[in-house]
């Protein structure tokens, strides 16, 4: 408990405070004794340099697999290579392979298919040797003489990838309730509308902007404190809890305001800060988890996301007609800043960049030797304020305007998105009033009633959920690790499926929602859970698909696809009830299922022809 509080927030406070008397690290100990072998000549240092005999046949081999496409070795060629390989050799190359495994955050420096192949093999020969029995890294030097700071032996405390399974699951679970506070702010505001309208003197479509722009402002957060996440000095926590902060501080006002222009440039304000988490929570898990570990990780973590806007009308559904319209913006607060306390206790930094830099830094002041540094010390001297610009904001607009592949998975994710928010347009218009003028006559539910027909969405997570870890378990991980990681279109195979299921689910709440309530309420209801299993599992297979395809822009296309996203669902909010007003519930619904019909098609067309758009593409790695 001691080093996990060291390492959050508040320890490295009281370490600030306390000139690091306090929750010191092993490297301020006078006796510090450095196990690494790193040459110094400095006063007080110790280095050892032995290398221990690698004893294990099964390290061995791992050790000797090769990485890239070709996948596991003959056992016939396994015993020729371990007859040619020096012991002491090998133990050194497996060493630092293991020092060295990709996490997702880092798929930024690979440009090449086999470079990309390495990462994956390594993912797989890791989860063997970490069941091996400790041994020191040889650090590497470079050729003007720095000499890299790296993790002290393979079972390093301090490596994310090496936290105990309580550790990691601690860290996650903080992730997740970040992940789902945030995205409650949005939706739980929506039973807030009507009372809004009577009691501010506002219109519908105006109303409807305390969600718009929370919406609008969590889509451009992350294409500002994304980029600073990856800048080695600063890591995850820095804008995770500045940002937080200011979230949860401007909260109070957003929930006591009585101007309406105030409210709604606060509640953009409130999604602008609250964002971070959203687009940089999957490089967290990522940092922890082996990348062949991190998909099932990733997808508990999208359905907390899903899961927020789901839940958020049921707390505040009953709450803001039995007190007011400012109750479900408490709300918020209550929800965020025990989450926001927690994380500055519990949640240590986990970007390894930052950790090594750290590392290096203390390692100097306790040697004096000025060549320990860390890569990534490196790696942030070259970095300019024009890269960070057109790695983030330039670069996903260039990519999208250039390559069909990453359009189509922009415009696709966005009208998905786009869907799933005017439900909350459209629900009142089914499961309520009725749509005046129209069929739809509604069931008469109050808002409570409606907060609850969003569970309905959680019910279609809970299925798509074990779905896809299914998927991930007996097909993704066995190929891995047998054949290799193969051509990205193979993870596109469940979004096949996925796809068709995306129109059959509006076209059945559609048209038996149109004639409510002859039908039964539950039988549209069954169609947004269908509708719910089929995007949920399309995004996850998309969003393992990009980082395949294009490793090296993963993360600016992940935060370009987050901003397009956002900004079509902002607008959904306003286009949808119109069109529904004017249109009808089964016609509006049915336009909006035919778009993805298209898509359909364009999933298809991806997963066909996807290897010939890679190799035209200037963009996806060779």
């Amino acid at each position: 408990m001691s080093a996990l509080l060291r390492d959050a927030p508040v320890g490295q406070l009281i370490r600030w405070v306390t000139r690091n008397k306090y929750l010191a690290y092993p490297e301020e100990d006078p006796n510090f004794r450095c196990p690494g072998c790193y040459q110094n000549e400095s006063k007080g240092f110790e280095s050892q340099a032995t290398t221990p005999d690698v004893t294990s046949p099964e390290l061995e081999k791992e050790a000797e697999m090769p990485a890239g496409p070709a996948g596991p070795l003959r056992q016939d060629a396994l015993t020729k290579a371990e007859t040619a390989i020096d012991r002491e050799s090998m133990s050194a190359m497996s060493e630092r392979t293991l020092s060295k495994i990709m996490t997702r955050p880092e798929l930024s420096n690979i440009h090449t298919r086999t470079d990309l192949e390495q990462a994956y093999t390594n993912a797989t020969r890791q989860e063997t040797l970490k069941q091996q029995a400790s041994r020191p890294i040889q650090p590497q030097v470079t050729s003007d003489g720095i000499i890299l700071v790296d993790w002290y032996t393979t079972d390093d405390p301090e490596n994310p990838q090496n936290w105990s399974r309580g550790k990691k699951g601690l860290v996650v679970l903080q992730i997740y309730l970040y992940t789902l506070a945030v995205y409650m702010g949005s939706a739980i505001f929506t039973p807030s509308e009507p009372y809004i309208m009577e009691k501010l003197g506002v219109s519908e479509q105006v109303a409807s902007l305390g969600l718009s722009m929370y919406v609008l402002g969590y889509g451009l957060g992350p294409l500002l404190w994304s980029p600073l996440s990856e800048i080695p000095i600063i890591g995850r926590n820095p804008p995770y809890m500045i940002t937080l902060g200011i979230f949860v501080i401007l909260s109070i006002p957003t929930a006591a305001v009585n101007s309406f222009p105030a409210l709604v440039v606060l509640r953009f304000l409130q999604g602008f800060f609250g964002s971070p988490c959203l687009a940089t929570g999957g490089a967290s898990i990522g940092d922890i988890y082996s990348l062949l570990k991190m998909p099932y990780f990733l997808t508990g973590w999208a359905a907390w996301a899903t899961a927020g806007p789901a839940l958020a009308p049921i707390i505040s559904g009953f709450s803001v007609p039995a007190k007011n319209w400012h109750w479900s913006l408490w709300e918020i607060v209550w929800l965020a800043a025990p989450v926001y306390i927690s994380l500055l206790f519990l949640l240590p930094e986990t970007s390894a960049s930052n950790i090594l830099l750290r590392r290096a830094n203390r390692l100097r002041k306790a040697t004096g030797n000025q060549q320990l540094k860390s890569q990534s010390e490196i790696d942030q001297a070259k970095m300019s304020v024009n890269h960070i610009i057109v790695s983030n904001l330039w670069r996903p607009i260039q990519i999208n305007a250039l390559d069909p592949a990453v359009l189509f998975t922009s415009l696709y994710t966005a009208l998905m998105y786009s869907i799933f928010y005017s439900f909350f347009e459209v629900f009142p218009l089914v499961y309520a009033t009725g749509n005046p003028g129209k069929a739809t006559h509604g069931y008469g539910m109050n808002a409570g009633e409606i907060g609850l027909i969003f569970l309905s969405i959680t019910v279609g997570v809970s299925i798509a959920i074990p779905t896809y870890i299914l998927y991930l378990w007996y097909v993704f991980e066995p190929e891995v690790k047998t054949i290799g990681l193969g051509e990205p279109e193979r993870r596109l195979v469940p979004a096949l499926f996925a796809s068709l299921l995306l129109p059959i689910g509006l076209f059945i709440f559609g048209w038996t929602a149109n004639n409510s309530p002859k039908i039964h309420w539950i039988v549209p209801t069954i169609g947004v859970v269908i509708f719910t299993i089929g995007i949920f599992i399309l995004f996850q297979c998309i969003f393992i698909y990009i980082p395949l395809t294009y490793p090296q822009y993963a993360a600016s296309l992940f935060a370009g696809n987050d901003f397009a996203r956002s900004s079509v669902a902002a607008g959904a909010i306003h286009f949808s009830r119109p069109m529904f007003h004017n249109l009808g519930v089964g016609p509006g619904v049915s336009l909006l299922a035919g778009l993805t019909v298209g898509g359909i098609i364009g999933i298809f067309t991806l997963w066909k022809f996807g290897a010939a758009l890679r190799a035209r593409s200037r963009f996806a790695a060779k």
